[in-house]
Formats: structure tokens, C-alpha cells, sequence
């Protein structure tokens, strides 16, 4: 959970940078505009809460590889994100972490393993728009070391997911390495 709130704490940062015009700028996620991504995190909280709770899963518009996930940021990004944060973290209890959900590619799992997905899911997209919006994007390393770990393990490759792995230059960094396992090139 440490890991989790670190992932959700950097792209917070990384939502508070965005600019009023920054919002409309084409993301490195195709098809996606900065807030698509946004509003594609945005729906990762409410549907975590929706996992953890049992309550009907929201707006499958944010869902992965849906048309434009912006609709769920509404007129401010920065403030849904917060307020989908701040819902999603009120029910992260141990019970509710053991509760078993079905997850594409995943299967059967408690929770709790969403967590896990969540970090790469976080931490991705944070380079996804601080990169788009031309920002020197440094990943903390431990979150870096998790995405990939939990990248290797369970990745998607799909349309709408993961697009095919990218190869690394050979002295490449642990962070480059991992976006490339992602499809994406720096």
C-alpha cells in the first residue's frame, strides 16, 4: 500500500503541473490526449472502489482502450482525480483489500492484487503525460522496479492495453528499460 500511495502521490504531481492548454495535448498513449489519460485514472479509482466495496462498477468510459476517457475528468482534472482518490482510499480496509474480483488477464484475485496493477497503471501514465507535456519525467526507482515486476508478470498485450515491446538501447536505465517493456520509447 506504501508503493500504491507513492504511485498515486507522483501523478498527482503530475496532474497539478498540467496547464489549462496542456490538457488537450496529444498523450504517448494513442488516440489519448492528456485528459484521456486523466480521465482513464480517474475512472482506475472508482472502478478499485467499486472492486473493494462490491457496488456496481462506474462508467465503463474510462475502461481500457475506450474512445475518450476525458469525459470522466470533467471541466477539472485535478479536482475529480483528488476527489476519486480521496473515495478509493476511504474503503482500502483489509477486508475489503481480501475481497475476491475478476480482472481481465488476471483472473480470479483478491483485491488487493488490483493494487499491484494499479502501481504500474499509476506510474506509466505519469511518464505517459508528464512525457507528452514535454517534462523531464525521473520515476522514483522503487516504483519503477514494481511496475516492471508486475509488468513481466501479468502484462496485456492487447489493443487498448499494451502495445508490443520496444527494444532497449543495451546501457539503457532500469526506468527506460521498463517503458520499452510497455511500448513506449522515451
Amino acid at each position: 500500500m506504501e508503493l500504491y500511495r507513492h504511485a498515486q502521490d507522483e501523478i498527482d504531481k503530475t496532474l497539478a503541473a498540467v496547464t489549462p492548454s496542456g490538457w488537450d495535448t496529444p498523450s504517448t498513449c494513442p488516440g489519448w490526449t492528456v485528459r484521456d489519460v486523466a480521465g482513464h485514472v480517474i475512472w482506475g479509482q472508482l472502478q478499485l472502489r467499486a472492486w473493494a466495496t462490491g457496488e456496481a462498477d462506474p462508467s465503463p468510459a474510462g475502461a481500457p482502450g475506450t474512445p475518450h476517457p476525458a469525459v470522466l475528468a470533467g471541466d477539472d482534472p485535478l479536482a475529480t482525480w483528488r476527489s476519486a482518490r480521496a473515495s478509493a482510499d476511504a474503503v482500502l480496509t483489509p477486508e475489503t483489500l481480501a475481497r475476491t474480483t475478476t480482472i481481465s488477464g488476471m483472473g480470479e484475485v483478491p483485491v488487493a492484487a488490483v493494487v499491484g496493477l494499479l502501481v504500474c497503471d499509476l506510474t506509466t501514465h505519469t511518464w505517459d503525460m508528464g512525457h507528452a507535456l514535454g517534462q523531464e519525467v525521473r520515476l522514483p526507482a522503487e516504483l519503477v522496479a514494481a511496475s516492471d515486476d508486475w509488468a513481466r508478470a501479468h502484462v496485456v498485450r492487447a489493443p487498448g492495453f499494451f502495445g508490443p515491446e520496444l527494444p532497449a538501447p543495451p546501457d539503457a536505465d532500469a526506468q527506460t528499460r521498463m517503458l520499452a517493456f510497455l511500448g513506449r520509447t522515451a
